[in-house]
């Protein structure tokens, strides 16, 4: 039975009349008439009478009525939550260095982009990151560097200058600054000073900030992106030395898992931040 003709019926009734129905149905009188009658052949009997004032339910309709009520009303729960399904909730999470340079224009640019959108953001280290995705968490993730797993994909790719920080004046220190544990960065940074047998004393911080602050105050020497070094203003402030992306190839990579895709996947492909 089409679940309209229901709709149609229980409107009709619930106005008891016909022209007022159509009214509220937004359709034409005749149209009201021709599904209700259509309605009638399906199940074998009348459901109104017709009287000067408009209709009133026969026993049949009156039978009817409860029972289409709640048809009607349950069809109607399931097409809100079927569209608000729809609608764009995207729970994000990010490393603190994205999270500064790339995740704020990337939410400023969904909430222009999808009107009444649910995001949300948290931060941690690469690992933890990717920790989150893999227990559905977060719907994706902004990470450092490439990442390979077999429940994983990529979905965008933005690339990344990392230089070496050093004051501007030398310093005799052999200290190295680095961000926590888990962070790609540090990761990196170690296996670095490693392969040209650097000996250095290894301090950590919980914050990009402070790592370059210490780095001008002539503490040491640090690996990290450009953009966040011109995103926190240190770019003029210390000695900047490139490296090639044979000697560090990091790129902040977006991902999610392989079977919990955005709605949105495309838009996000193509999006450049």
């Amino acid at each position: 039975m089409d679940s309209n003709l229901l709709k149609i019926f229980v409107t009709v009734a619930d106005k008891k009349s016909v022209t007022l129905g159509a009214k509220k149905l937004k359709q034409a009188q005749s149209n009201i008439t021709a599904r209700i009658k259509q309605l009638e052949n399906d199940l074998g009997f009348k459901l109104f009478h017709r009287v000067p004032q408009g209709v009133l339910l026969t026993k049949e309709g009156e039978m009817l009525y409860p029972r289409a009520c709640e048809i009607v009303s349950k069809i109607e729960r399931l097409n809100k939550e079927i569209k608000k399904s729809k609608e764009l909730s995207l729970r994000v999470v990010s490393t603190e260095a994205n999270a500064a340079v790339r995740v704020v224009p990337f939410l400023l640019r969904l909430y222009n982009d999808f009107k009444g959108a649910s995001l949300e953001l948290t931060t941690n280290t690469t690992a933890g990151c990717l920790k989150w995705l893999l227990d559905y968490k977060a719907d994706i993730a902004f990470v450092s560097g490439i990442v390979e797993h077999k429940d994983l994909m990529t979905l965008n790719i933005f690339d990344e200058t990392m230089v070496i920080a050093s004051p501007k004046q030398t310093s005799e220190n052999a200290v190295f600054l680095a961000y926590r544990k888990g962070c790609a960065y540090n990761d990196f940074a170690m296996k670095y000073l490693q392969s040209r047998k650097i000996e250095a004393k290894i301090f950590e911080f919980a914050s990009y900030e402070t790592i370059l602050g210490c780095v001008e105050a002539g503490i040491g020497q640090t690996i990290l992106p450009l953009s966040i070094i011109e995103k926190l203003g240190y770019d003029k402030k210390l000695n900047l030395k490139i490296l090639s992306k044979k000697q560090a190839n990091i790129p902040t990579t977006m991902i999610c898992r392989k079977d919990n895709v955005p709605n949105i996947e495309q838009y996000l492909r193509d999006m450049k931040l």
